[in-house]
């Protein structure tokens, strides 16, 4: 039986990127979920570190899974969304002063980075805007 486009043959994203050399947007979408994603390698990361309410640029092009904890990403010009298990972060805002985060549930943030090279197709979908 042939996959068909509905919601469950797609995990949900957000994507950050830069729109010019000193601004970081986001915008939802999707990917695949039956896409091999090209990657050498994965590391884990618990707690939340130093960058909590500290604006930085991604330190390159990753998946961002969360395995545990809410967030809220804040980008240039103030615009915020919430992130949490089950939404991908495809982080690409990589200049400028890049994005905050904030724990909003619990003081903990358990993710998965899965490194992108910066040929490599993050296949996400935009939504329709």
């Amino acid at each position: 039986m042939a996959a068909t486009d509905n919601e469950s043959t797609y995990i949900r994203a957000i994507r950050l990127f830069n729109i010019n050399e000193t601004d970081c947007s986001f915008e939802t979408g999707k990917i695949p979920t039956r896409n091999k994603i090209d990657v050498s390698y994965f590391f884990c990361q618990t707690g939340t570190g130093q960058l909590e309410n500290i604006p930085h640029p991604a330190p390159r092009r990753q998946f961002v899974v969360t395995l545990k904890g809410r967030l809220r990403f804040t980008v240039t010009n103030g615009d915020s969304f919430i992130l949490e298990p089950g939404i991908i972060l495809i982080a690409e805002d990589i200049d400028g002063p890049g994005h905050t985060w904030e724990v909003t549930d619990g003081n903990e943030w358990e993710r998965i980075y899965i490194p992108l090279d910066m040929e490599s197709n993050n296949n996400f979908i935009a939504d329709p805007s």
